[in-house]
């Protein structure tokens, strides 16, 4: 209820829509392209033990799509979320020798995904309305399948450059 005086025009009601629902996507990548993308069903939460469930699929999917790869050696790239630091998720990591490249705390600038992927992604959907989970899950996966491979190798080689600006500037945060 409001308080207005009598002669106040009738306050309009605006019709309620459904807010969008979130839902979490894990991509997976390399120069060559997506490795896997790992859609997390809403209303669920990441957590150690479903982390590596990501992982043993994103094994396989190396497995399958980076002959060779397993046994040269995979590096990894992750933040220091509590699933990824997990006692867990490290155990599985030496389990298979994957190496994880360090990652300062709070340093979106040297996460490849923050600074490459998840921006011109943001801009793809931005204005977009699904009816569906299926939708949204089918209109990603198009996305991620017409990128150029250019466009994941210029992903990751800037990595390297950003390393060094981040330590030219003595951990500040590297804009561009």
């Amino acid at each position: 209820m409001t308080w207005k005086h009598p002669s106040s025009p009738v306050t309009k009601k605006f019709k309620v829509q459904r807010s969008a629902a979130k839902m979490m996507a894990t991509v997976f990548w390399d120069a060559k392209g997506v490795i896997i993308l790992d859609i997390l069903p809403q209303g669920q939460c990441i957590n150690a033990a479903r982390y590596c469930s990501t992982l043993d699929r994103l094994k396989e999917a190396i497995r399958r799509k980076r002959p060779g790869l397993l046994r040269r050696g995979v590096v990894l790239q992750h933040d220091n979320a509590t699933p990824h630091s997990a006692n867990l998720t490290q155990q599985w990591l030496q389990r298979y020798g994957w190496e994880i490249l360090p990652h300062p705390a709070h340093s979106p600038d040297l996460a490849s995904s923050d600074f490459h992927l998840f921006g011109p992604l943001k801009r793809h959907l931005g204005g977009m309305a699904f009816e569906t989970e299926d939708d949204l899950i089918s209109e990603l996966r198009n996305w991620f399948d017409n990128l150029d491979v250019d466009f994941f190798r210029v992903g990751i080689n800037s990595l390297l450059s950003r390393w060094q600006k981040c330590i030219d500037l003595h951990g500040d945060y590297v804009e561009k």
